[in-house]
């Protein structure tokens, strides 16, 4: 065990960079109520990753992971286009159908492939053992870069985020703004999922939001949650993959979904003395909307 553990170190620095920027990103996610976007721009991503791969490029190469970028903005660029101040249909279920026929369309493609069984593969779960410290540092650096973006635009994000329809009102350009957003978080997603693969991704996204968003409180407050959270699953997950020799990013996904059922119930009591819903939906969506922008 001891002989494994300085291998594990590197994994375990990308596992907290990817806590650090999912978690935020996560929080946005919960509040446009658009949980699975994470998991089909994931999923555009590998499509383009994939038809780069058919055309000789190597999985981890710059050719591949341009391919991959350049399908996520344009999947970005869909959704930025389908958001509609009047919601007709919901989001999520353009998202659904995003996601279904990029998946659909990589399993013909590598149906294709020689490999393709394992190119899959690769997609789903990553190799986020084979990271090494220059992965770490390249990747932390965008992920910076994105948080710098995040924090200067702050103010349109949140607000469109929280109460869509006030930011309408009050003259925001929300395309633009859900353009831009859904752009910088496919920049990460395909970054994410070259090293993490798809599952992972999603996970780092949602379940540290959702441990944060039972504990309540302002955006900092979830944030730092959501960050220890984070942290801990990836020390045990890791940990839990040396001593049982499982597959580190398979074995995290799981420990994440062991970790939030505990959260909530750690949880409850705090949620068992919150204030009491109002009769009236609307005074409770702006009380979050409230929060969420605290």
């Amino acid at each position: 065990m001891e002989d494994v553990l300085p291998l594990l170190a590197t994994p375990f620095l990308m596992c907290l960079v990817l806590t650090g920027i999912h978690a935020y990103l996560g929080l946005h996610v919960i509040a446009r109520e658009v949980v699975f976007v994470d998991i089909a721009l994931a999923q555009i991503a590998a499509l383009g990753g994939t038809a780069a791969f058919l055309a000789g490029a190597d999985p981890g190469a710059w050719a591949s992971y341009a391919a991959g970028l350049a399908a996520t903005l344009l999947g970005a660029l869909v959704l930025a286009l389908t958001r509609t101040r009047r919601r007709h249909v919901s989001q999520e279920a353009i998202i659904g159908v995003v996601y279904a026929v990029s998946a659909a369309a990589v399993v013909l493609l590598v149906s294709r492939a020689p490999h393709g069984a394992e190119h899959l593969r690769a997609m789903l779960v990553g190799s986020i053992l084979t990271v090494t410290g220059r992965d770490v540092a390249l990747v932390g650096a965008l992920y910076a870069a994105v948080g710098v973006v995040h924090a200067l635009c702050r103010r349109p994000f949140l607000l469109i985020s929280a109460d869509p329809e006030r930011a309408w009102r009050d003259g925001w350009r929300v395309r633009w703004w859900d353009f831009l957003f859904y752009a910088t978080f496919g920049v990460v997603v395909t970054s994410s999922v070259r090293v993490a693969g798809v599952l992972l991704v999603f996970s780092y996204l949602i379940v540290p939001a959702l441990a944060a968003t039972a504990f309540g409180g302002g955006v900092a407050r979830r944030l730092v949650v959501g960050w220890t959270f984070g942290a801990a699953v990836s020390v045990l997950g890791i940990a839990a993959s040396a001593a049982l020799d499982l597959p580190t990013g398979a074995t995290v996904v799981c420990v994440f979904g062991i970790a939030l059922p505990c959260a909530w119930l750690a949880a409850w009591p705090r949620s068992r003395r919150g204030p009491r819903l109002h009769p009236n939906p609307k005074i409770n969506q702006a009380a979050i909307a409230c929060s969420i922008r605290s």
